[in-house]
């Protein structure tokens, strides 16, 4: 007798259809799995047949064969326990046949509970997509599931409530979407951040348009604090955001339970001992890294020449292409990585280049060799370049807060954003991804402004990617005064961001 159950399996962050084909046949007993298993898919073998017989249920003293389709797919993790089991149960009568429109997937334990598996939320959408009106997954996957929409996402505890569900005895209650809150904030405030307004302005242009920031100071200076403040501010998440960076992290084993929906924006911040595979991703079956881990928010790197230059190079095409692709024996996995770059740096290995007092005794070729280790292309490709000076003691002894809080500002950032999404048509939209055509239909520059760029474009010797950049940093900053057209005062305050130059650069 042959039965067969629909589930779900994962490539990168996109789920597929699976077939399992449960076949059960005289002959010696034996129970094989073919359509390219890994070794967990194969040592389901041993907990399905543990989880039967502690549900009450009689194994088999047959050739069992089970396939799971399409066969030249590798298959991998212990998400098919829970559609081969219901697969032999509907082979010996034990259940009725499975509805078609149906899909199941959950690790089984040697007692017939379920537990949750990674990719909750993708399996669901391609369930969606696919049209599987009905899902039953692990209790603990179920809130995660449910965010998906157009698909009825039923909570499984034990093998024995979702037997009894099938044979209509005792019904499972559906699973409600989780409730989301709206986002609030109350963590780390600007307001704990004593004067540097002009690197809060720039924090704040570069949350609104979601663009690459460098911040270059001393010791000391408040790089880092300012940066952990960051979050405070970044825009509020669109649904489509949050399902592209709940993906991404079920499928890492990211998610906790209690908060299944990513609901405020990723902010990572890896040490500089990172390695390449870690920072773009990587293994034998390729896990999402910290480029796409950071997707829809942002990517923090502190003490940037520190980071290896082979990690560090990585960073190029998630930047340019907001994706970045892995290429392995068994495929190709594509993962998205539209993150905000915001890094951190001294000027020098001592740190004090520049200060007043002597205390820098790096020499000049010392200080362009620790630069040098952050190649041309990769600062070609950061929007805005900040200093943050040191503060001076009446700075430091000020008691009254300086600027405006995380919450004002991140209310002028939702303006500005909300401006981008309804200019670009997408929940997603933003500046710092401008294209071509977009640059040239949103970007006109007016005679005053073509003048002022042209003076900066050969004063500052910038390359077209320079120009770009600066077009679309200027496009923030009008959003930020309400939108409009581009002023000369907009280009100006763009330009400044590409003044400040490194001693590798000069």
């Amino acid at each position: 007798m042959v039965s067969n159950i629909r589930s779900l399996g994962l490539q990168g962050i996109g789920g597929y259809v699976v077939r399992v084909e449960c076949y059960l046949s005289n002959g010696l007993p034996a129970f094989d799995v073919v359509g390219l298993p890994d070794a967990a898919v194969k040592e389901a073998r041993d907990r399905v047949r543990a989880a039967i017989k502690n549900a009450g249920f009689s194994f088999p003293v047959s050739r069992l064969t089970i396939n799971l389709a399409p066969a030249d797919t590798r298959k991998a993790g212990t998400l098919y326990d829970l559609p081969i089991l219901l697969g032999i149960l509907a082979c010996t009568g034990d259940l009725p046949p499975l509805p078609q429109d149906a899909a199941f997937f959950g690790e089984l334990s040697l007692t017939g509970e379920l537990r949750p598996v990674r990719g909750a939320l993708s399996m669901a959408l391609c369930a969606a997509r696919e049209g599987i009106h009905t899902l039953y997954v692990p209790a603990a996957n179920a809130a995660e599931a449910s965010f998906a929409e157009d698909v009825t996402v039923y909570p499984v505890e034990t093998v024995g409530a979702l037997a009894a569900h099938l044979r209509g005895e005792t019904a499972l209650r559906p699973a409600e979407p989780p409730h989301l809150d709206a986002p609030t904030w109350d963590g780390l405030d600007f307001l704990d951040v004593k004067a540097q307004e002009n690197v809060k302005r720039a924090l704040e242009v570069a949350a609104a348009g979601g663009h690459n920031l460098l911040m270059v100071g001393p010791p000391g200076a408040g790089k880092s604090m300012l940066a952990k403040r960051l979050p405070g501010i970044l825009p509020d998440m669109s649904r489509e955001e949050m399902n592209e960076a709940t993906q991404i992290h079920s499928v890492a084993g990211d998610i906790d339970p209690a908060a299944p929906i990513v609901t405020t924006r990723p902010f990572r911040a890896p040490h500089h001992t990172v390695s390449a595979a870690a920072m773009s991703g990587g293994g034998s079956i390729p896990r999402p890294g910290e480029v796409s881990l950071a997707h829809t928010g942002v990517l923090f790197l502190d003490e940037l020449p520190e980071f290896s230059r082979e990690t560090l190079e990585v960073l190029r095409q998630p930047l340019e292409d907001g994706r970045v692709t892995i290429s392995r024996a068994s495929g190709s996995y594509t993962y998205p990585s539209g993150f905000m770059l915001v890094c951190a740096m001294n000027p020098c290995r001592c740190g004090w280049f520049g200060q007043p007092g002597g205390r820098c005794r790096c020499s000049r070729s010392a200080v362009q060799q620790y630069q040098s280790r952050i190649s041309g292309p990769l600062l070609d490709r950061i929007d805005m370049i900040v200093e943050v000076p040191a503060l001076n003691f009446d700075e430091l002894k000020a008691r009254a807060p300086s600027g405006d809080s995380s919450a004002a500002i991140r209310a002028r950032v939702n303006a500005a954003r909300s401006l981008q999404r309804t200019r670009y048509g997408s929940d997603s939209g933003r500046n710092a991804a401008m294209q071509a055509k977009e640059l040239r239909e949103f970007c006109a520059l007016s005679p005053e402004c073509e003048t002022l760029m042209r003076s900066a474009f050969e004063a500052l010797g910038l390359t077209a990617r320079s120009y770009d950049r600066i077009l679309r940093v200027a496009r923030t900053i009008a959003d930020l005064a309400g939108g409009g057209a581009l002023r000369p005062e907009h280009i100006a305050e763009a330009v400044q961001y590409r003044t400040f130059r490194l001693e590798s650069e000069a």
